[in-house]
């Protein structure tokens, strides 16, 4: 007899196989290696926030910070191709998808996220979630797996496409925006384009004369560059009405500091793509003229505009701004007399920050650091003329600008670059020292003066600071090291000197240290990456944190006492603080504003 399930069966035979092979496909796909990515992983966030577990002001935790995200990132990719146990197919596939979708990222995203931001945001971001993708689905055995986890990093990637970068902190943490926002440089542009002109300023030409024969603060950190005002005793009761202003306005961004004559203000900002040098009305912040430089200058650490201080002297305003321009103006109406263009002159482009010497004048000569090669390092014009009178060789680069010291009882130029202190003839440029103190990274602050016969060096990025004596026998100078010490960090944040002592940042604590030998002590108070300006005949610090606040401190070796405060501005503040009187005006990147201090009458 037949059997007449026989050909249902064989009907149905060829099924088993089919389900066989999906067995055996599925069987290809082994659970994912997860060992690797998760030490990467956890890699990416210890050394993202090594500068908070560490020292955070020494070069190796910043490294650590800015690199370590982005190397575990690529390092996940490496597990991916050679250690996940993904098919060769999956490993192509999850690879090229992921690159390219990083490519397109970096073609598409905001300019202001490339650099800084596309190693801490973007590149940490995409391959990150790689990473996280992979652990949740690393037992699934199935080509989906790959799918997400692609997807998750593509949105990774993606998430960079709506923000934007302004600039970074003091503890190199970005500052972020929502790409669609109007940045506060728009804002303030669109206010300027709805307001009513600002009137001017009611000065007669012979108190205009006056004020500027004898400006209060004439340039950069005041006349000595030391950040000290005498002539004014603060009373350290102040009541709330302190941290009402006299008056506040939006500005365009820029590191300048204020030059002070009279009831004008000075400084340097950007506006769109010009760059402006400013006159403000003291007592009511209105703006006298406007003087524009048709460039601008932009870099991710600090974002756009000018970072020097001009320089009130014999008559003129001269300013150098970021990308090279150096100019004299007549300090009453804005009307450019002359300008040289650096560049050109040192046949160099740019620094990464750009150029930030404030000008020193003296004697007839304006003189500027430019980096160039050769004897282009530091440059003198003549201030009538704006011709070159002499040149010499400086290092490539620094933020520091020249200042006027005398030692022994001469004056001399002192300029602190990445490669050196050069102490100069101001007549000629002839360099009577060169004292040997090169750094890899950056050269910030200036050189002070901590004795008739001793200066003070500081190096930014943690490497400490060091005090040498200086000698000069029938005119042959010399220098020798006094001594030096890696545990004080000033970085960008300028110091004062008062009593044998200096005050300053340490990182981003407050701090205070002996002249003699350099050793500590006291470090408290924090405050950011700020700056200080010395009260001297009060023995007060003003100090104005990173984040806008306005403290006044003892200025006691014995212990750190903090007497008042309140909050002059919003947003991340490095500019310069000025005091003149009962006075207080204070800037950042966004805004500017007038404060009255109570003073001892």
């Amino acid at each position: 007899m037949t059997d007449t399930n026989q050909p249902e069966t064989e009907m149905n035979s060829p099924v088993e196989p089919a389900a066989s092979e999906v067995t055996t496909a599925g069987s290809e796909l082994k659970p994912l290696r997860i060992w690797p990515p998760i030490l990467l992983l956890m890699g990416m966030v210890v050394t993202r926030m090594a500068p908070q577990w560490m020292d955070s002001d020494s070069v190796l935790p910043i490294m650590l910070a800015v690199f370590g995200p982005l190397v575990c990132g690529g390092l996940i990719l490496v597990w991916w191709v050679l250690a996940s146990r993904a098919t060769w197919k999956e490993k192509l596939s999850g690879l090229v998808i992921t690159l390219l979708a990083g490519g397109a990222t970096l073609a598409l995203i905001d300019p202001t996220m490339k650099g800084p931001g596309v190693m801490l945001i973007t590149g940490p971001m995409g391959m990150g979630l790689f990473g996280v993708a992979a652990l949740l689905v690393s037992r699934v055995r199935s080509a989906k797996r790959t799918l997400f986890i692609v997807a998750c990093s593509v949105l990774g990637f993606c998430f960079s496409l709506l923000l934007r970068a302004e600039g970074m902190w003091g503890d190199y943490n970005m500052a972020l925006a929502w790409r669609w926002t109007p940045t506060v440089e728009e804002r303030m542009l669109s206010q300027e384009d709805a307001a009513a002109p600002a009137d001017q300023s009611a000065l007669t030409a012979a108190e205009l004369e006056t004020a500027l024969a004898e400006p209060e603060w004439p340039g950069f950190r005041g006349a000595l560059r030391d950040s000290v005002l005498t002539g004014v005793s603060l009373d350290a009761d102040w009541n709330a009405d302190v941290g009402t202003p006299l008056w506040k306005k939006a500005i365009g961004p820029g590191w300048s500091s204020f030059v002070v004559a009279g009831q004008m203000l000075f400084t340097q900002e950007q506006r769109g793509e010009e760059e402006l040098i400013v006159c403000y009305d003291a007592e009511t912040g209105a703006e006298l003229w406007t003087q524009e430089v048709k460039t601008r200058f932009y870099d991710a650490l600090g974002g756009p505009g000018p970072r020097a201080t001009p320089t009130l002297a014999d008559g003129g305003l001269y300013v150098m701004g970021a990308s090279g321009h150096v100019l004299r103006l007549v300090p009453a109406t804005g009307e450019i007399l002359w300008q040289q263009d650096v560049r050109k002159v040192a046949d160099r482009e740019p620094p990464i920050w750009g150029f930030s010497s404030s000008p020193l004048v003296v004697d007839g000569t304006i003189i500027v650091h430019a980096g160039g090669k050769g004897d282009k390092g530091l440059l003198a014009f003549d201030t009538e003329t704006g011709n070159l009178k002499w040149s010499a060789a400086a290092g490539d680069h620094s933020y520091s600008s020249p200042a006027l010291l005398t030692i022994v009882d001469q004056p001399v130029v002192a300029m602190l670059t990445n490669k050196e202190l050069n102490l100069l003839n101001p007549a000629d440029g002839a360099v009577l020292l060169s004292f040997d103190c090169a750094v890899d990274g950056q050269r910030v602050l200036q050189p002070q003066l901590a004795g008739e016969d001793e200066i003070l060096i500081a190096t930014g990025m943690g490497k400490g600071m060091q005090k040498i004596h200086v000698t000069n026998k029938d005119g042959k100078w010399t220098a020798e090291e006094v001594w030096t010490v890696t545990g004080l960090k000033p970085d960008f944040n300028d110091y004062v000197i008062y009593e044998g002592h200096a005050y300053g940042f340490d990182g981003a604590i407050f701090t205070c240290f002996d002249l003699k030998d350099g050793k500590r002590k006291w470090k408290r108070g924090r405050y950011g990456k700020g700056q200080v300006l010395l009260v001297k005949d009060s023995g007060h610090l003003l100090v104005i944190g990173e984040e806008g606040a306005v403290v006044l401190l003892k200025a006691d070796p014995s212990g750190h006492e903090e007497l008042a405060r309140f909050q002059a501005l919003e947003g991340k503040t490095w500019n310069h603080p000025v005091l003149i009187g009962d006075r207080l005006f204070v800037r950042n990147s966004a805004e500017a504003a007038a404060y009255k201090l109570p003073v001892v009458k």
